[in-house]
């Protein structure tokens, strides 16, 4: 017996699917009818050979690019506890940026702003100005969330345990009827 592959707009969708997980975005960009992608892109997960294909692909992913859940809580712990006092020199002086740390220069800062601020004045009445470098930062918890969301690393996965006795059940429901 042969296995059953893909067709080629399934094939489309999986690869489509990897990209941002959006199934009716997927399927419009596969190519099937727009009108319909939300009901489509639903039918499509639901198959076993795509969903199969999907979750072999994600692997292969994670494989490849070696993001999983140990490097999600890695990165997570790093970025956590970068100190924003390595950007400074012992002098306050907002140090080049080839100087900073690793997790600093790897998307911690969303951008540098720089400003002239009035900062009194001289002797003879003049405005002294002082010039003030801002900082900006990213949301580093939300960052590595969403890398973790997107490989399906499990890192942030909810979790909902339910636990129920069927023995217990029966009983109840013999009881009810009872009444």
């Amino acid at each position: 017996m042969t296995e059953k592959k893909l067709t080629p707009k399934q094939e489309r969708f999986v690869a489509e699917y990897l990209i941002d997980l959006n199934a009716t975005q997927a399927t419009i960009r596969a190519g099937y009818s727009a009108r319909n992608a939300d009901k489509i892109g639903s039918q499509l997960l639901g198959k076993t050979r795509v969903a199969e294909a999907i979750s072999h692909a994600k692997k292969a992913r994670i494989e490849r690019i070696e993001i999983d859940a140990d490097w999600v809580l890695k990165r997570l712990t790093r970025d956590a506890t970068a100190d924003l006092a390595e950007l400074y020199d012992a002098s306050g002086q907002l140090k080049p940026v080839h100087d900073w740390p690793v997790a600093w220069r790897t998307g911690l800062v969303a951008g540098i702003e720089t400003v002239q601020e009035r900062n009194g004045e001289d002797e003879d009445g003049n405005t002294v100005w002082a010039t003030v470098r801002k900082v900006k930062l990213l949301d580093r918890t939300k960052m590595v969330e969403l890398i973790g969301r997107h490989v399906a690393v499990g890192a942030f996965k909810d979790q909902l345990e339910v636990t129920a006795t069927v023995v217990g059940l029966a009983e109840r429901m013999r009881a009810q009827k009872g009444k």
